[in-house]
Order: C-alpha cells, then structure tokens, then sequence
C-alpha cells in the first residue's frame, strides 16, 4: 500500500505574520473542501508579538515597538523573529494521523511535543514536558533553572488543526524581554544556540523532518520553497 504524503514547504525568507495567516487560512479551507493537500509550513517571522485567546494585555511590554496581531490560536504572548523556526502544521484531524487518533486533541498536541523532544534530542538536548506548563523545557544541570526552549500554539477549524510550533535556534533571547512569554514569569526562554549548539537552520530542518514520519504516519514531499 503507498504511504500517504505530505506537502512540505520551506520559506528562506521571513514571512510577515498576516501573509502566513492568509497563507494557512487558504490550505484548512483547501484540505476541508479536498483541493489542496495537508502541508507542513517551515519558516520565520520578522520581529513580532502575537496574542493567543488568553492574552493579557498587562503582559505586553515591548519597548522595541514590534508589530502585534491577534493570532487567534490558544495561549498567550508569543515572540516570534529570526532564527526561531516556526513549523506550522495542517492536517485534517478527522481521521488517525499516525500515533494520534481522528479526533483527538490532546494526542496531537501530545505528538507535537514528542516531534519537538526528538529532534532536540539529535542535538544532544534533553527536551522535557511539563504538566502545568505548555511547551517544551530544558533543565540547566548546574542551576536547576528550567528554561522554554519550544512554544506550542495550536487552532482547530472543523477539526482541521493549522498553527503549530516554534522552536528557539539562534533567535535575540532579549526580545522575548518584550512580553510574558505564555503568561510565564517565573522562567526564562533559551535556544539551541544558547545551550552551545550552533546548528544552522537547514540541519534544524532536517531533523523535524526526520522525526515526522514515525509520529504521524505520513511522508514528506521533497523540500520545496514556499
């Protein structure tokens, strides 16, 4: 039996937030209607803050004057800039997606942390989940200090998902001064970069594409630009 594909993008130049959006409204409303195929969007943003549906507006800060938008995904205050890849997924979660069963959101956001600690794994990283805390999180063997080093944020429209991850590669940690990253004040942020792992983002790339298959059950189309 042929294995089902998945449309596999790459942007090599940031994407302004609103293009993505507009860009991922038209795919659900393809994969919904059955025109368009169910797709992984690689890429990053320029300098910006999004707002997911529990945003607090006392935990925007930005002294740089980055540009805002309601992202309309769960969460809160999100940074998003270079050197951060963002993977945003859609698929139609109607029917089994691998490990995660039609229907079933906690499964996929569970597969979607699992996606993330096994490529930070081939980094030699230990990515951690948290019960009380969305994301993935690293421990500072020295201090105990935890620390996000991968936000999650996702949005279901008829139960097709669309948003998705991002994880921290080299992105400016200071940026993420600008808000309360995910409504979490007693942590810090960190990346691949910080923790003295200076990959570029095509092996970052390489590595969420590696660890696709197992967890979802579909294969990537070659690399295309988006």
């Amino acid at each position: 039996m042929t294995e089902k594909t998945i449309l596999w993008n790459s942007s090599r130049v940031p994407v302004p937030y609103p293009d993505a959006i507009a860009g991922m409204e038209r795919q659900v409303a393809g994969i919904r209607d059955g025109s368009l195929p169910e797709r992984v969007w690689l890429l990053d943003h320029p300098p910006t803050y999004t707002a997911g549906t529990s945003a607090r507006p006392e935990d925007l800060f930005n002294p740089s004057g980055f540009p805002t938008h309601a992202a309309g995904r769960g969460g809160q205050w999100t940074y998003h800039g270079p050197g951060q890849r963002v993977a945003y997924v859609m698929l139609d979660l109607t029917r089994r997606q691998g490990t995660v069963p039609p229907r079933d959101l906690r499964a996929y956001v569970h597969a979607l942390e699992e996606w993330l600690i096994r490529t930070l794994r081939q980094f030699d990283v230990r990515g951690e989940r948290r019960a009380d805390r969305i994301g993935v999180w690293v421990v500072d063997p020295a201090s105990g200090r935890e620390s996000k080093i991968a936000a999650l944020g996702v949005r279901v429209t008829r139960w097709t998902c669309w948003h998705g991850v991002a994880l921290n590669v080299a992105p400016e940690l200071d940026h993420f001064d600008g808000i309360v990253p995910c409504g979490i004040r007693e942590h810090g942020v960190t990346s691949l970069r910080a923790l003295g792992r200076d990959v570029d983002m095509a092996t970052v790339d390489e590595a969420l594409r590696a660890n696709w298959h197992d967890l979802f059950g579909s294969v990537p189309t070659p690399i295309e630009a988006a």
